[in-house]
């Protein structure tokens, strides 16, 4: 049933975010707006975070959060298990050429998460209480209806934001919970041998204690997490990239050299075409920044602004430290320490083997350009179907070959408990019996977390490399976690009222103890779907409103150049658009 589900799970994922059209809408609306707006990214850098920093702040203005709370939080969101685990899987799936993807989805999505947050930040709703609840649900559903010649109004607003709100709920799972506490409890059982469900115990009982507090609580928190934790992160990673200082520069160039033609095959790597390392690096920086998906837009809606445009500034600087900084260390991690194509003994994943009719070589090339195919899906070889003998821990049987983690295995070894299993398995389809009691291990290519935590160990840090990167990942994945139930909790709000909140709260903090022990895989294809569902109205909805958000744009120069003559950028701005209020 497993494999059935994460099988699904992946088909879906090919026609949603890893088809081509995803990519088009993502990056074109970001481009488009880089281009409409004069890259603001760019332009507005300094002035966003001297905003940041709370230079033009004033009391009375209306909001939860200060600016730096709000951008901690939204941060706190999307520096998590992207920036550790993310990247090595972009990395393990198209290669050094997936890296350059990263970056370009990210400084595009520097501008797009500029327009969301704006354009949500003014359409954000007062509770009765007092607090703030905001996001694209609010402005799909006030601005995004159809009005008829008659005078009728067709909801479309409303389902958008319903829609949304919906999505936004499942990627509160997919990918502000599951994903977190998995790459989280398989990081602390291989570096401390504590079992996976006793890390979820206990960081579900502190979960629960935060997020109880609502989002004034919630930012205090991450206020104090994000900082400290992105500084761990930096410091450990530079010790291990100057660990290998005659691969820092052939790194650097591996990631643009095959930008345009794809990463060829090294070492256990079997390469990846161009088409393949985009769609994958696109994926994967989406999945880091959140740019186009709509979830920062909840967080900085909080935030206390007179206006939304300089919320807005505010939150470009996401993409930049999330993707730009932390993500881009994270590859070169990867890359200088050669574990990326390097392969290392571990206990295989069941969802991750394929078995093959026929014996293949990794060291033939003729047998490379086949596999390399098979694994992107543009030409299938064979799959095994049939008895596997085992004696004595070894594999008997002759004829066929072992994929893991997309890779050839070698020195497989099959177990049951602790001891070498003898016996047979049967193999429908390349699939191994998902009941099975039987472990398999050998030496493969690892991807994601634990690649990671390999790359950190081949340095002067050793074996204090994986503590580094298991505390790091701790930290990232539960400030995640805490900001992603904000999330949800919004999205309940708007779609059923305040009274519910209690109860998404309570599943939310129940599913991300369950997945603490549940397969990996299917959580990682399960978050892929949900970035989608949420991204795709988000990002049709920002693209109908661009007239207003340019509009915006202009107003807020005009009344900070009026209220700031003598600042710099004001006098710049006023060239720009044209100081009215002087005019």
């Amino acid at each position: 049933m497993m494999h059935g589900l994460n099988d699904f799970l992946v088909r879906l994922d090919g026609y949603l975010g890893g088809h081509w059209w995803f990519m088009i809408l993502l990056i074109g609306t970001g481009l488009f707006f880089t281009i409409y707006l004069g890259f603001p990214q760019v332009r507005y850098f300094r002035h966003a975070i001297r905003i940041t920093k709370g230079t033009y702040d004033h009391s009375r203005d209306i909001g939860d959060t200060s600016h730096f709370q709000s951008l901690a939080t939204a941060l706190s969101g999307t520096v998590g298990t992207g920036n550790i685990a993310g990247v090595a899987l972009a990395l393990h799936l198209g290669g050094p050429a997936a890296l350059f993807w990263m970056l370009v989805t990210a400084a595009i999505g520097m501008c797009t998460k500029m327009v969301e947050v704006s354009i949500s930040h003014k359409y954000r709703d007062i509770l009765p209480d007092g607090t703030v609840s905001g996001g694209p649900m609010y402005y799909m559903k006030k601005r995004l209806n159809f009005k008829t010649r008659g005078g009728k109004v067709i909801k479309i607003g409303a389902v958008m934001g319903a829609f949304f709100a919906g999505a936004t709920i499942l990627s509160s799972f997919g990918t502000g919970s599951l994903p977190q506490i998995n790459s989280i409890s398989n990081s602390v059982f291989t570096s401390f041998g504590i079992k996976h469900i006793i890390t979820g115990a206990v960081l579900a009982f502190f979960l629960a204690l935060v997020i109880i507090g609502g989002i004034k609580r919630i930012a205090k928190v991450t206020s104090i997490l994000v900082p400290f934790m992105a500084m761990l992160y930096v410091a450990g990673a530079l010790l291990v990239i100057f660990s290998h200082p005659g691969n820092i520069i052939p790194s650097f160039v591996s990631i643009f050299a095959d930008a345009f033609t794809g990463s060829a095959a090294a070492g256990g790597f079997l390469g990846a075409s161009f088409a393949f390392a985009m769609n994958r690096g696109v994926n994967r920086g989406l999945f880091s920044n959140e740019s186009g998906q709509g979830s920062a837009p909840i967080a900085h809606s909080a935030a206390r602004a007179p206006e939304p445009v300089s919320e807005g500034m505010v939150a470009l600087l996401e993409p930049f430290i999330d993707t730009i900084c932390i993500c881009t260390l994270t590859g070169l991690v990867v890359l200088a320490s050669g574990a990326w194509n390097t392969k290392t003994e571990n206990q295989f994943q069941t969802t991750d083997i394929q078995i093959l009719a026929g014996m293949y070589d990794d060291n033939n090339s003729e047998d490379v350009r086949k596999l390399s195919k098979h694994l992107r899906g543009d030409q299938f070889l064979d799959l095994y179907n049939g008895t596997m003998v085992i004696e004595d821990g070894r594999l008997v049987t002759t004829g066929l070959s072992m994929i893991h983690a997309r890779s050839l295995a070698e020195n497989v070894e099959f177990l049951s408990g602790k001891e070498p299993y003898s016996g047979e398995l049967e193999v429908i389809a390349g699939k191994l019996p998902a009941v099975s009691s039987v472990t398999v291990r050998g030496e493969s290519l690892i991807h994601s977390a634990p690649l990671t935590t390999f790359a950190f160990s081949q340095s002067i840090l050793k074996g204090f490399g994986s503590y580094i990167v298991t505390f790091s990942l701790l930290l990232f994945a539960f400030s995640t976690a805490i900001s992603w139930s904000y999330y949800g909790d919004r999205a309940t709000t708007f779609l059923f009222g305040q009274k519910y909140v209690i109860y998404y709260r309570l599943v939310f903090v129940a599913g991300f103890f369950i997945a603490s022990f549940t397969d990996t895989t299917i959580i990682w294809s399960l978050s892929y779907i949900a970035i989608v569902l949420m991204a795709v109205p988000n990002l049709l909805g920002i693209f109908i409103l661009r007239k207003e958000v340019k509009q915006n744009v202009r107003e807020y120069w005009e009344a900070f150049s009026a209220q700031y003559p003598d600042a710099k950028i004001s006098k710049k701005m006023s060239r720009r658009f044209g100081d009215k209020s002087q005019g």
